[in-house]
C-alpha cells in the first residue's frame, strides 16, 4: 500500500482542555504585537503581511500565494509517484536482483538485506539533509535570497529524479545514490519554500493558505498518478516492459517537478533580510555559516530561548517520523507483506490523492472552527488507529485495502498542512528559514528514526507487519507532547500576533 494510504490526518477528536475555547490561563494571554514592521513597514503587527496597506499590496500578496501553491503542485509528484508508489518496490526488486544467495547486498562492503535497502537509503538521505538544511536556512535568512536557493535545490532534485530512468538491471547503487540526492534536495528546497509562508500570509490566514498548498499537491499527485496508471497497466500494448514503464513514470516526476517550479520562481519575491539588531540574538548568529553542524547546534541552542516552540518541534519530529515512514514504506508493505500487485497499489493511492484534496481543505475549515491544535490531535488519533488497522489487514484483500484508503484520503493532508501553519506561528521573525530547516528534517519522507526502526525491525524479525506496527510509538509520544503545549502562550512568546483561534 502507499504510505499515504496506511496513515492519515485524522478526523474529529474530543478536544482537550487548554485548546482554543478551553478556558485555560493561556486563553487569557493577550496577543503579542510587534512594535512595528521591518524597515519601511506599515506599522502593523510585526511580520504580518496582511497588515500591508492598499489593494495593490493585497493583490500582490494573493499573486505570490498562488505562485506558492504551484510549487506544491510541482513537487508533490515526487512524494506520490516516486517515494510512495514506484521507487520502493522497484528499487527493492533491483537490490534483490543484485543480492547474493542469502539475500544480502553489500553497499560499501556492509551486509544489508535487499528488503531493507530502500529504508536504509531513505535514512541516509536524511543524514545528508541534516548536514545541508541548517546551513541553507541560515544563508537564506541572512542574505534574503530565498529564490536562488529554491531554484538550486529544486532543479538538483528534479535532475536526480529524471535520472532514475537509467535505473535498471542490478544497479541498486545507482538507485540508492539518486534517491539520496533527490530526497535530500527535496528537503532543502522545502525549507526555503516553507519559509516563504510567514512572508506571504498573515497569522489569521496561514491555516487556509497552507491547506490550499497541500490541496494543490494532492490534486497534482492524483493527475500524474492517473497518467502513470494508464502507462503502467497498458505497457504491454505499447510494446514496452514493466520495468521500462516504471522508469518512465519515475523520470516523468522529475520533468514535472522542473517544469512547474518555474511558476513560483517567477511569482515569489525575495525580501531584504531582517537586520541583525532586529532579530533576537541576531549578532550572535554571525560567524556560524562555516559549518552546517555548527549552524544546527546554533539553531537548536537558540530554540532554547523559546522552549514552547521547541516543545512543539519535538512533538512534531516524533509524530511526523511515523507519518513519513508510513509514506515512504507502505508501498513496500503492500507489495511484499500483503501480496498486492502494482495496479492495486496505484489505484488505492489515486483514491487517496483525489479524496485528500477535499480532506486538506476540510480540515483547514475544522481548524478555523475548533482550533489548529485540536484538529491536529484528532488526526494523530486517526493515524494510530490506521497503523493498527494496517497491521491486521488480510493478505490479498484489495477491498479492505481500498476501504482503508478511502477513509484516510479524507483526513490525511490536514495533519501536515496544519502542522506547517502552526509552526510558522511559533517562529521568531527573521529566523523563518533557519527554524524551518529544523522542522524540515522530519518532513515528508525524510525522517530517519522511523525508516531506521522499520528497517531494523524487518531485518530482525523478517516481518513487515512487525515493522509497521512498531511505528505506533511515534504517534503516541507526539500526541502526548502536543497535548501539553499551551499554544497561544507559545505564539505570544515567539513575539508574533496571536490569531483569534488557534
Amino acid at each position: 500500500m502507499s504510505a499515504e494510504i496506511t496513515g492519515g490526518a485524522g478526523g474529529g477528536h474530543t478536544a482537550l482542555p487548554g485548546t482554543a475555547g478551553g478556558g485555560t490561563a493561556e486563553e487569557g494571554t493577550p496577543p503579542a504585537r510587534g512594535t512595528g514592521g521591518p524597515a519601511g513597514g506599515t506599522g502593523g503587527p510585526a511580520g504580518d503581511p496582511a497588515a500591508a496597506a492598499g489593494p495593490a499590496a493585497a493583490a500582490e500578496r494573493r499573486r505570490e500565494q498562488r505562485g506558492w501553491y504551484v510549487y506544491d503542485w510541482a513537487v508533490s509528484v515526487f512524494s506520490t509517484s516516486v517515494v510512495t508508489v514506484f521507487l520502493g518496490p522497484y528499487l527493492t526488486a533491483v537490490a534483490r536482483a543484485a543480492a547474493d544467495a542469502d539475500g544480502y547486498v553489500h553497499p560499501l562492503g556492509l551486509p544489508v538485506r535487499a528488503g531493507s535497502y530502500f529504508a536504509y537509503a531513505v535514512s541516509l538521505s536524511v543524514l545528508v539533509s541534516v548536514l545541508v538544511m541548517p546551513l541553507a536556512g541560515a544563508v537564506a535568512d541572512r542574505t534574503g535570497r530565498k529564490k536562488p536557493m529554491l531554484a538550486l535545490f529544486a532543479y538538483l532534485g528534479a535532475a536526480a529524479t529524471t535520472g532514475m530512468f537509467f535505473l535498471s538491471g542490478d544497479r541498486y547503487l545507482l538507485g540508492g545514490f539518486l534517491l539520496v540526492v533527490a530526497n535530500a534536495s527535496f528537503s532543502v528546497a522545502m525549507v526555503v519554500y516553507n519559509a516563504f509562508l510567514p512572508q506571504i500570509a498573515g497569522p489569521g490566514e496561514r491555516d487556509a493558505v497552507s491547506s490550499k498548498g497541500w490541496a494543490f499537491g494532492y490534486a497534482s499527485g492524483a493527475l500524474v498518478l492517473l497518467a502513470n496508471l494508464a502507462l503502467y497497466t497498458g505497457h504491454a500494448s505499447l510494446g514496452m516492459s514493466e520495468g521500462m514503464a516504471v522508469r518512465i513514470c519515475l523520470a516523468s516526476a522529475g520533468l514535472w517537478w522542473g517544469l512547474f517550479a518555474i511558476v513560483p520562481l517567477r511569482r515569489l519575491r525575495d525580501r531584504p533580510p531582517v537586520p541583525a539588531a532586529a532579530v533576537e540574538g541576531g549578532p550572535a548568529r554571525a560567524g556560524s555559516v562555516g559549518q552546517s553542524w555548527r549552524q544546527l547546534r546554533g539553531t537548536l541552542r537558540d530554540m532554547r530561548r523559546h522552549p514552547l516552540t521547541l516543545l512543539f518541534l519535538v512533538a512534531y519530529l516524533l509524530y511526523n517520523d511515523g507519518v513519513q515512514t508510513v509514506i515512504s514504506q507502505a508501498s513496500v508493505y503492500g507489495s511484499e507483506e500483503l501480496g498486492l500487485d502494482q495496479t492495486t497499489l496505484i489505484l488505492a493511492i489515486l483514491l487517496v490523492q483525489v479524496l485528500a484534496v477535499l480532506g486538506a481543505l476540510g480540515m483547514g475549515r475544522l481548524a478555523a472552527r475548533y482550533g489548529t491544535r485540536r484538529t491536529i490531535l484528532g488526526s494523530l488519533g486517526a493515524w494510530t488507529l490506521t497503523v493498527a488497522a494496517g497491521y491486521f489487514l488480510p493478505a490479498g484483500a484489495p477491498v479492505w485495502f481500498f476501504a482503508l484508503a478511502a477513509a484516510i484520503g479524507l483526513v490525511m493532508g490536514g495533519s501536515q498542512a496544519l502542522s506547517r501553519s502552526l509552526f510558522s506561528q511559533l517562529v521568531p521573525r527573521g529566523k523563518e528559514a533557519e527554524y524551518f530547516s529544523a522542522y524540515e528534517m522530519s518532513d515528508r519522507g525524510t525522517s530517519w528514526l522511523g525508516p531506521l526502526l522499520f528497517g531494523l525491525t524487518y531485518q530482525l524479525t523478517g516481518s513487515y507487519r512487525d515493522a509497521i506496527i512498531s511505528l505506533v510509538v511515534f504517534f503516541a509520544l507526539g500526541f502526548l507532547l502536543l497535548a501539553r503545549l499551551p499554544v497561544r502562550r507559545a505564539v505570544a512568546a515567539a513575539g508574533n500576533p496571536v490569531p483569534d483561534r488557534i
